[in-house]
């Protein structure tokens, strides 16, 4: 069987796994279902959360790796890539403009889910043999749900997690930053390659806390560097937003055809791309997010759960936003290719946007540069998430040698083809998400009660670390959750079989 035929067969699965019986209604159902159990938790406590995680930034004297404010950087990191280009572009492209507004809806409905596994995540954590925090899916699915029904649906995660990372989260990054690299400076791919390979071992080395540093230095950074283009173009055609918005909601009820070789979309097609490129962008319910939130230094799980949440609101609502917006209001998502005649591909329509929209060559340059930096932040999340899923699978010792092999894979990445990679990451995606998920509404009511009970005591995240441990004082599994020993299982995470492991 030759790679195109692997392309199909991969394309095949990946459109039931992605289609309207399945994940679609799955994580629309599952965001749904949380926000009204949680009482639209993500829209009146957006304000607080933003305060606690941006201005506010960490938890003084809390158990954890990270602050706050670096895990969710971190995950930004991995959110904020090529998804928010790319993505966007092949959703609109595709489906049409209707599709953003599916984008939002599943935003909107993700924050909830975003919420809901990120305090998971936290709440059963626990130590490594290299006492770091560790948590996610893989984690709280099989803490969560006992019996041998919450430890396949942690395997399966854990599986398709590592298989997922390097497609997503690896390759298909450094493919986007070579080629765009040579577009733009005429470089090789090799070369982008080896400096994408060593500058990701350099951070790699250092772990989570590495990781940290370099993602709360470069992703306010690149967001504000990347909206900062788009809000010049919306200004400049301040007069086509209104009809853009116009188009895009009408189009998200009716599906779309332009002239000039856009061949159209049925409503189901419509949903279908925004719903599976809004999860490729905010990740809510794919159950990447929470392992970074698990490192977190914070005084209770539903504080990081909120501060998680605003990760998805930042990702979609506003850098998907603009450059879905971007693209509708410059009329590049129905532009065509003079040369063939037909719709200009995704991976060229938001830098033609862009173009468009700013003078000389600013708009190449802000594309170009913000898909370098978005991809390699993505490339660094991305590891720790799959590293977290290695050690679950063969133990501590395995981290290392992940480090050093994820770095020797974006070397590949940038310089072969990757079509087989892409269709393979989004069946590994939806795999990943199906448990989750799963998990999800099994662990639903653990999650309302929890929440309800400290947001009675601390609507505002104002309560100080005394305040919170004397209204959760008593608290079924508040003192294990301290001590970072889960009820049902052990402080020391890795076990026996890693206590003699080296500490990285």
């Amino acid at each position: 069987m030759n790679l195109n035929s692997v392309t199909e067969v991969l394309g095949d699965i990946s459109s039931i796994v992605w289609g309207p019986f399945l994940l679609i209604p799955l994580l629309l159902g599952a965001g749904l279902y949380l926000t009204i159990r949680l009482g639209g938790l993500q829209f009146f406590k957006l304000g607080a959360a933003l305060r606690l995680g941006i201005l506010k930034r960490k938890d003084p004297g809390t158990e954890g790796d990270i602050s706050q404010f670096q895990a969710l950087t971190t995950a930004l990191a991995a959110t904020v890539g090529t998804g928010n280009i790319v993505g966007v572009a092949t959703a609109i492209g595709i489906g049409g403009p209707g599709a953003l507004f599916w984008m939002w809806i599943t935003g909107l409905l993700g924050m909830a889910t975003k919420y809901s596994e990120a305090f998971l995540a936290v709440r059963f954590r626990g130590t490594d043999a290299a006492g770091e925090k560790s948590g996610g899916p893989q984690n709280y699915l099989e803490r969560g749900i006992k019996g041998p029904w919450g430890k396949v649906l942690a395997l399966s995660f854990a599986i398709f997690a590592v298989l997922a990372s390097f497609g997503i989260g690896n390759m298909t990054q450094g493919n986007a930053i070579a080629a765009n690299v040579e577009s733009s400076w005429g470089a090789p791919l090799w070369l982008t390659g080896l400096t994408l390979t060593v500058l990701t071992m350099i951070v790699l080395v250092g772990g989570i806390k590495s990781i940290g540093r370099v993602t709360a230095g470069l992703v306010p950074v690149m967001i504000v560097f990347y909206i900062l283009g788009a809000i010049y173009i919306l200004l400049a055609n301040l007069g086509q937003v209104p009809a853009a918005l116009g188009l895009i909601f009408t189009d998200a009820f009716t599906g779309t055809s332009a002239v000039g070789g856009f061949t159209g979309s049925a409503i189901i097609i419509v949903i279908q791309f925004g719903v599976a490129r809004g999860l490729f962008s905010n990740e809510s319910g794919l159950g990447s997010a929470p392992i970074a939130a698990a490192a977190a230094q914070t005084s209770h799980p539903v504080r990081q759960g909120l501060v998680s949440m605003t990760q998805t609101f930042i990702d979609t609502i506003i850098v998907v936003s603009f450059t879905g917006l971007v693209i509708v209001t410059t009329g590049a998502w129905s532009e065509t290719d003079p040369e063939t005649g037909e719709q200009i591909s995704a991976a060229l329509m938001t830098g033609e946007a862009f173009s468009h929209g700013l003078p000389g060559e600013w708009g190449h340059w802000v594309v170009t540069i913000g898909l370098v930096l978005f991809a390699f932040s993505t490339l660094l999340g991305w590891s720790y998430y799959g590293e977290r899923n290695m050690e679950k699978l063969f133990g501590r010792r395995t981290v290392m040698p992940f480090r050093v092999v994820w770095s020797l894979v974006v070397f590949i990445g940038a310089t072969v083809q990757l079509e087989v990679v892409w269709a393979f990451s989004d069946v590994m995606n939806g795999l990943m998400a199906l448990p989750n998920l799963i998990g999800l509404i099994v662990l639903s009511g653990l999650i309302v009660r929890e929440t309800r009970w400290y947001l009675k005591h601390d609507p505002k995240l104002e309560a100080t670390k005394d305040e919170i441990e004397a209204f959760m004082k008593d608290q079924p599994g508040w003192d294990q959750w301290k001590s970072g020993d889960i009820v049902g299982s052990s402080q020391n995470y890795g076990g026996d079989r890693d206590k003699d492991s080296l500490r990285d």
